[in-house]
Protein backbone atom coordinates (compact mmCIF):
# COMPACT_ATOMS: atom_id res chain seq x y z
CA UNK A 1 0.00 0.00 0.00
CA UNK A 2 1.46 3.51 -1.07
CA UNK A 3 -0.04 4.94 2.05
CA UNK A 4 1.67 2.58 4.28
CA UNK A 5 4.87 2.98 2.64
CA UNK A 6 4.80 6.98 3.01
CA UNK A 7 4.23 6.48 6.73
CA UNK A 8 7.29 5.00 6.32
CA UNK A 9 9.28 7.19 4.84
CA UNK A 10 7.62 10.59 6.79
CA UNK A 11 9.06 8.96 10.16
CA UNK A 12 12.89 9.16 8.80
CA UNK A 13 15.70 12.15 9.36
CA UNK A 14 17.17 13.87 6.75
CA UNK A 15 17.65 17.53 6.04
CA UNK A 16 13.80 17.73 4.30
CA UNK A 17 12.49 15.90 7.02
CA UNK A 18 13.43 17.93 9.30
CA UNK A 19 11.98 21.30 7.43
CA UNK A 20 8.72 23.11 8.68
CA UNK A 21 5.62 21.57 6.68
CA UNK A 22 4.89 25.43 5.22
CA UNK A 23 8.17 25.79 4.00
CA UNK A 24 8.06 22.41 1.85
CA UNK A 25 4.43 23.66 0.61
CA UNK A 26 5.99 27.19 -0.47
CA UNK A 27 8.96 25.19 -2.32
CA UNK A 28 6.76 22.45 -4.07
CA UNK A 29 4.52 25.43 -5.02
CA UNK A 30 6.97 27.47 -6.58
CA UNK A 31 8.78 24.46 -7.97
CA UNK A 32 4.93 23.18 -9.89
CA UNK A 33 4.70 26.74 -11.10
CA UNK A 34 8.03 26.76 -12.61
CA UNK A 35 7.90 23.38 -14.15
CA UNK A 36 3.53 23.87 -15.35
CA UNK A 37 4.98 26.72 -16.91
CA UNK A 38 8.01 25.89 -19.05
CA UNK A 39 6.79 25.91 -22.42
CA UNK A 40 8.26 24.62 -25.12
CA UNK A 41 9.59 21.76 -22.45
CA UNK A 42 13.04 20.95 -24.00
CA UNK A 43 15.66 18.08 -23.58
CA UNK A 44 17.75 20.55 -21.38
CA UNK A 45 14.44 22.04 -19.05
CA UNK A 46 13.41 18.05 -18.55
CA UNK A 47 16.72 17.41 -17.26
CA UNK A 48 17.12 20.21 -15.16
CA UNK A 49 14.01 19.99 -13.92
CA UNK A 50 14.63 15.96 -12.86
CA UNK A 51 17.90 17.16 -11.33
CA UNK A 52 16.14 19.13 -8.61
CA UNK A 53 13.94 16.35 -8.16
CA UNK A 54 16.87 14.08 -7.82
CA UNK A 55 18.79 16.44 -5.69
CA UNK A 56 15.33 16.38 -3.13
CA UNK A 57 15.45 12.60 -3.09
CA UNK A 58 19.33 12.42 -1.89
CA UNK A 59 18.15 14.95 0.46
CA UNK A 60 15.78 13.26 2.21
CA UNK A 61 17.11 9.95 1.82
CA UNK A 62 14.54 8.67 0.17
CA UNK A 63 14.61 5.29 -2.02
CA UNK A 64 15.05 6.91 -5.07
CA UNK A 65 14.02 3.46 -6.72
CA UNK A 66 10.84 3.54 -4.83
CA UNK A 67 9.85 6.85 -5.75
CA UNK A 68 10.02 6.70 -9.39
CA UNK A 69 7.78 3.37 -9.34
CA UNK A 70 5.33 4.97 -7.12
CA UNK A 71 5.64 8.22 -9.36
CA UNK A 72 5.01 6.35 -12.40
CA UNK A 73 1.06 5.61 -11.23
CA UNK A 74 0.16 9.14 -12.91
CA UNK A 75 1.80 7.52 -16.41
CA UNK A 76 -1.04 5.95 -17.43
CA UNK A 77 -3.60 8.61 -17.07
CA UNK A 78 -0.73 11.42 -18.58
CA UNK A 79 -0.68 8.96 -21.44
CA UNK A 80 -4.30 8.72 -22.01
CA UNK A 81 -3.96 12.60 -22.66
CA UNK A 82 -0.72 12.56 -24.29
CA UNK A 83 -1.92 9.88 -26.93
CA UNK A 84 -4.40 12.56 -28.25
CA UNK A 85 -1.92 14.80 -28.74
CA UNK A 86 0.95 12.27 -30.54
CA UNK A 87 -2.69 11.69 -32.80
CA UNK A 88 -3.21 15.27 -33.37
CA UNK A 89 0.76 15.28 -34.33
CA UNK A 90 2.11 17.38 -31.70
CA UNK A 91 4.65 15.15 -30.21
CA UNK A 92 6.18 18.30 -28.35
CA UNK A 93 3.03 18.50 -26.40
CA UNK A 94 2.69 14.92 -26.08
CA UNK A 95 6.20 14.38 -24.38
CA UNK A 96 5.80 17.60 -22.38
CA UNK A 97 2.20 16.39 -20.62
CA UNK A 98 4.18 12.99 -19.42
CA UNK A 99 7.41 14.64 -18.10
CA UNK A 100 5.59 17.26 -16.15
CA UNK A 101 3.29 14.76 -14.65
CA UNK A 102 5.80 12.58 -13.67
CA UNK A 103 7.97 15.53 -12.10
CA UNK A 104 5.40 16.47 -10.62
CA UNK A 105 3.72 13.45 -8.95
CA UNK A 106 7.64 12.88 -7.90
CA UNK A 107 8.00 16.14 -6.15
CA UNK A 108 4.54 15.74 -4.29
CA UNK A 109 5.57 12.15 -3.25
CA UNK A 110 9.08 13.86 -2.03
CA UNK A 111 6.56 16.36 0.02
CA UNK A 112 4.10 13.43 1.23
CA UNK A 113 7.13 10.80 2.43
CA UNK A 114 9.08 13.98 4.53
CA UNK A 115 6.40 15.16 6.54
CA UNK A 116 3.90 13.20 8.66
CA UNK A 117 0.51 14.04 7.95
CA UNK A 118 -0.49 15.82 11.35
CA UNK A 119 2.56 18.20 10.59
CA UNK A 120 1.36 18.85 6.61
CA UNK A 121 -2.58 18.65 7.93
CA UNK A 122 -1.68 21.77 10.82
CA UNK A 123 1.27 23.81 7.93
CA UNK A 124 -2.22 23.79 5.86
CA UNK A 125 -4.18 25.16 8.24
CA UNK A 126 -1.86 27.73 9.17
CA UNK A 127 -2.05 28.79 5.19
CA UNK A 128 -5.13 29.82 5.42
CA UNK A 129 -6.77 26.50 3.78
CA UNK A 130 -10.39 25.15 5.14
CA UNK A 131 -10.24 23.24 8.65
CA UNK A 132 -12.92 21.97 6.92
CA UNK A 133 -10.58 19.97 3.81
CA UNK A 134 -7.76 19.56 6.02
CA UNK A 135 -9.61 17.35 8.45
CA UNK A 136 -11.10 14.98 5.08
CA UNK A 137 -8.02 14.76 3.89
CA UNK A 138 -6.67 13.23 7.89
CA UNK A 139 -9.45 10.65 8.04
CA UNK A 140 -9.49 9.83 4.60
CA UNK A 141 -5.93 8.98 4.69
CA UNK A 142 -6.32 7.61 7.94
CA UNK A 143 -9.09 5.41 7.09
CA UNK A 144 -7.25 3.97 4.13
CA UNK A 145 -5.19 2.25 6.97
CA UNK A 146 -8.39 0.71 8.46
CA UNK A 147 -9.52 -0.38 4.77
CA UNK A 148 -6.31 -2.31 4.31
CA UNK A 149 -6.12 -3.89 7.65
CA UNK A 150 -9.38 -5.35 7.25
CA UNK A 151 -8.66 -6.37 3.87
CA UNK A 152 -5.20 -8.21 5.22
CA UNK A 153 -7.23 -10.07 7.72
CA UNK A 154 -10.07 -11.23 4.85
CA UNK A 155 -6.76 -12.46 2.96
CA UNK A 156 -5.46 -14.05 5.50
CA UNK A 157 -8.83 -15.65 6.68
CA UNK A 158 -9.39 -16.87 3.27
CA UNK A 159 -5.76 -18.53 2.78
CA UNK A 160 -6.49 -20.31 6.21
CA UNK A 161 -9.43 -21.63 4.99
CA UNK A 162 -7.40 -23.41 1.78
CA UNK A 163 -8.98 -20.88 -0.58
CA UNK A 164 -8.67 -17.46 -1.82
CA UNK A 165 -10.45 -14.15 -3.14
CA UNK A 166 -11.82 -15.39 -6.71
CA UNK A 167 -12.48 -12.87 -9.30
CA UNK A 168 -16.55 -14.74 -8.84
CA UNK A 169 -16.64 -14.07 -4.53
CA UNK A 170 -15.16 -10.36 -5.28
CA UNK A 171 -18.50 -8.29 -5.14
CA UNK A 172 -19.35 -10.15 -1.95
CA UNK A 173 -15.68 -9.92 -0.54
CA UNK A 174 -16.33 -5.78 -0.96
CA UNK A 175 -19.61 -5.86 0.67
CA UNK A 176 -18.00 -7.56 3.96
CA UNK A 177 -15.07 -5.42 3.77
CA UNK A 178 -16.52 -2.11 2.80
CA UNK A 179 -19.32 -3.36 6.34
CA UNK A 180 -16.30 -4.63 7.95
CA UNK A 181 -14.03 -1.24 7.82
CA UNK A 182 -17.66 1.10 8.39
CA UNK A 183 -17.80 -0.53 11.85
CA UNK A 184 -13.98 -0.71 12.76
CA UNK A 185 -14.50 3.48 11.76
CA UNK A 186 -17.19 3.71 13.74
CA UNK A 187 -15.79 2.10 16.39
CA UNK A 188 -12.41 4.95 16.18
CA UNK A 189 -14.53 7.42 16.10
CA UNK A 190 -16.09 6.79 19.35
CA UNK A 191 -12.97 6.40 20.77
CA UNK A 192 -11.50 10.13 19.81
CA UNK A 193 -14.46 11.49 20.92
CA UNK A 194 -14.52 9.75 24.45
CA UNK A 195 -10.60 11.26 24.23
CA UNK A 196 -11.90 14.63 23.77
CA UNK A 197 -11.66 15.04 20.06
CA UNK A 198 -13.43 18.62 19.45
CA UNK A 199 -12.73 18.70 15.35
CA UNK A 200 -8.83 18.98 15.15
CA UNK A 201 -5.60 16.69 15.43
CA UNK A 202 -3.92 18.25 17.99
CA UNK A 203 -0.41 18.27 17.82
CA UNK A 204 1.96 17.82 20.98
CA UNK A 205 4.30 20.70 19.77
CA UNK A 206 3.53 22.91 17.46
CA UNK A 207 6.18 23.93 14.24
CA UNK A 208 8.45 27.22 14.86
CA UNK A 209 9.81 28.86 11.65
CA UNK A 210 13.88 28.14 12.44
CA UNK A 211 17.09 30.07 10.31
CA UNK A 212 17.38 27.07 8.09
CA UNK A 213 13.71 27.07 7.04
CA UNK A 214 14.03 30.44 6.00
CA UNK A 215 17.02 30.10 4.06
CA UNK A 216 15.37 26.51 2.51
CA UNK A 217 12.54 28.56 1.51
CA UNK A 218 14.29 31.07 0.06
CA UNK A 219 17.20 28.69 -1.67
CA UNK A 220 14.43 26.38 -3.12
CA UNK A 221 11.98 28.81 -4.22
CA UNK A 222 14.93 31.28 -5.37
CA UNK A 223 16.14 28.27 -7.43
CA UNK A 224 12.96 27.10 -9.14
CA UNK A 225 12.05 30.85 -10.21
CA UNK A 226 15.84 31.25 -11.83
CA UNK A 227 15.64 28.04 -13.56
CA UNK A 228 12.40 28.81 -15.31
CA UNK A 229 13.37 32.04 -15.85
CA UNK A 230 16.54 30.66 -17.67
CA UNK A 231 14.14 28.44 -19.78
CA UNK A 232 12.43 30.91 -21.59
CA UNK A 233 9.52 33.14 -21.12
CA UNK A 234 5.80 32.73 -19.29
CA UNK A 235 2.85 31.74 -21.88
Amino acid sequence: MHHVVLERWSRGSSFLHARDARVKVLVLLAYLVALTTTTPMTAAAGTCYAALVAAAIVAARLPLAGLALRAATVLPFAGAFALFSLLAGDESRALSLVSKSYLSAAAVLILAGTTPLPKLVRGLESMGVPRFLTLVIHFLYRYLFVVSEQAQHMRMAALARGGGLRLAHAAGAAATLFGRSYARAEGIHGAMLARGFVGRMELLAEARLGAADVLFLLGGAGLATVLRLAMGTLI
